[in-house]
């Protein structure tokens, strides 16, 4: 068997999902049997008939018309691939599978999304796609971030530029181990 070039498949998966938002052609680079899972919210699908129902109704046509996926890092395997990704949007649309019955807030979202992508027999075999929930309903004004140990775009940002400050949640707890042996 021809060795598949699974970072190709999966950066045209992307695209079809993303850019051409052609519900036959993601469904095309996958197996038979496919499953996706969201973590934050257990949206997805599994099985071909569910998963396609879930692309076509609930997710390549829901994404906002300014989403983008920015690289950050990747690890490839054998049989997998783990993408760090920048994902971007403005909140104009209802994004049925991050934030289901949510009405359009018009803010923008920046979140860093991993996605952990399985292969078996050249295609996609599955999914497992983590987001920090929190940080995007911060980021459109349905978490307070001064009530709660949580945060908003600076989640993103940080991964994205390791200068920026650390501990801040955590400020108090972090001054009383200032100047103590380590």
């Amino acid at each position: 068997m021809a060795e598949i070039d699974l970072v190709a498949l999966w950066e045209d998966h992307t695209r079809f999902e993303f850019e051409v938002r052609d519900v036959d052609a993601t469904m095309a680079t996958m197996v038979p049997d496919p499953y996706v899972n969201h973590i934050p919210t257990l949206a997805g699908g599994v099985g071909h008939d569910e998963l396609k129902r879930f692309y076509k109704y609930h997710f390549i046509g829901g994404n906002p018309p300014d989403t983008t996926l920015a690289p950050i890092s990747r690890t490839v395997g054998e049989d997998q691939i783990v993408d760090e990704m920048l994902f971007s949007f403005t909140h104009t649309s209802v994004i049925d599978w991050m934030l289901p019955g949510i009405a359009p807030t018009g803010r923008p979202v920046e979140v860093a999304l991993v996605a952990i992508v399985r292969f078996r027999n050249g295609k996609v075999a599955h999914e497992h796609i983590y987001w920090d929930q929190a940080s995007v309903l911060v980021q459109i004004g349905l978490l307070d971030p001064s009530l709660l140990p949580v945060v908003g775009v600076e989640s993103a940002r940080k991964v994205i530029d390791k200068s920026l400050p650390s501990n801040g949640l955590m400020a108090a707890a972090w001054r009383t181990s200032e100047g103590r042996p380590i």
